[in-house]
């Protein structure tokens, strides 16, 4: 028998904040912030202040994580610890997590000559820091979950895939409780020289804060950004058992593959499509039920033409609102679904939809973007888009809990 899913506790680190409340009045009051990276006409909105340890304790494993592993553990460290979960129920608990490549490369070898790695100064368990599967080995130990788990790593859409696998082992009965997310980080010179490589990043020599606008016609490229989120995904039932508070409830979850590029998105958008259509159909929901997207949305000139023209033929003459969370964030990588999630639930309960704030170009004037505040009443059936290199394609619809 097909089981309703609720999301009843969260823990989050990104750079507009590491609660619900934090989030909320930044997006509110404040405006999206980016810093110099150091390299050549590059920014990014780090977490600044970040300490592994505020969120483990002393934790000797923490020296095998990587950044962004660093931050799915403290993320998942602060969902489990606000779950209320027993024990024995922790070791009945799935994990689900979105992981990506660990680009440091520099930071983590000292040498490396004619393809010759230097020994100098390597730990003797390096190879953990490149591992996919380390966060979620270093959460199993710090949490006592015991249950069925995955790692998983499909580019951008990694922790969004994490939670739709995590939303249909408990709707579908495999778990009562399932904890699920990501994190990531490639702000260092690798993942800068990648995606710089790449030609996928916003370069500037003045400060992008200003005019950084996903979907707008004058786009340059994304800004990377870090942090991490999980959430507990619970069995509906189970969670009014136990008295949980319930946040919001997950309705359907899609994915697909292009098979087009090893980088760049199909640019008909097909099957990207066909990943929100199977969302929607695993929700019961028509496009028209649609309240909010929170769209993929990276300002590079490909996703963002793709994703727009997606939304126009999804959605006709409805017109939902089309939220860019991107703008404040930076592009996570891996970690984008999970973080994102996390910012719009903290944004409903706060009252108040996040904007597009630099957006002055509209790509498609006839989207509902939006541009500046709006109240978050009647907001309530949430679609969440993510489109990852090589064509990975995931979408996830949520309903905000009343």
């Amino acid at each position: 028998m097909r089981r309703r899913v609720v999301v009843t506790s969260m823990g989050v680190v990104s750079s507009l904040g590491a609660t619900p409340e934090e989030i909320g009045e930044r997006l509110s009051v404040g405006a999206p912030r980016f810093v110099f990276t150091g390299e050549e006409g590059l920014w990014a909105a780090p977490v600044e202040g970040f300490d592994l340890k505020a969120y483990t304790g002393r934790f000797k494993a923490g020296r095998y994580l990587n950044r962004g592993a660093q931050f799915a553990v403290a993320s998942a460290a602060a969902a489990m610890e606000a779950s209320g979960l027993s024990e024995k129920q922790r070791a009945d608990t799935g994990l689900f997590c979105g992981s990506g490549p660990n680009f440091d490369v520099g930071e983590e070898f000292a040498r490396i000559d004619g393809g010759e790695i230097s020994e100098e100064g390597l730990s003797a368990l390096w190879m953990l820091r490149f591992l996919p599967n380390t966060a979620a080995s270093a959460i199993s130990r710090l949490t006592g979950i015991h249950g069925e788990n995955h790692t998983c790593g499909s580019a951008c859409a990694a922790s969004l895939t994490a939670l739709g696998e995590a939303y249909r082992k408990v709707r579908d009965g495999y778990l009562d409780t399932a904890l699920a997310g990501g994190g990531d980080s490639r702000i260092n010179r690798g993942g800068l020289l990648a995606y710089g490589m790449a030609r996928a990043l916003h370069r500037s020599e003045k400060d992008p804060s200003a005019v950084y606008a996903p979907f707008d016609a004058n786009r340059k490229g994304f800004l990377p950004g870090e942090g991490g989120a999980f959430f507990l995904f619970e069995e509906l039932e189970h969670a009014r058992r136990r008295g949980a508070e319930i946040h919001a409830e997950v309705l359907g979850f899609g994915s697909s593959l292009d098979g087009y590029n090893m980088t760049a998105p199909d640019p008909s958008g097909t099957w990207a499509e066909k990943a929100v259509r199977l969302a929607l159909d695993e929700a019961f929901l028509l496009p028209e039920e649609v309240d909010a997207v929170s769209a993929h949305g990276t300002a590079t000139d490909l996703n963002d033409r793709m994703e727009a023209e997606l939304f126009g033929r999804l959605f006709g003459a409805h017109r939902p609102a089309i939220l860019a969370p991107k703008a404040w964030l930076g592009h996570l990588a891996s970690a984008c679904g999970a973080v994102e999630l996390a910012v719009m639930l903290a944004a409903l309960k706060h009252g108040t939809l996040p904007t597009n704030p630099n957006l002055t170009n509209p790509l498609d004037p006839a989207l509902d973007i939006v541009v500046e505040g709006r109240s978050a009443e009647g907001i309530s059936t949430l679609l969440f888009e993510n489109f990852g290199f090589g064509g990975q394609n995931s979408a996830l619809v949520v309903r905000r809990h009343s």
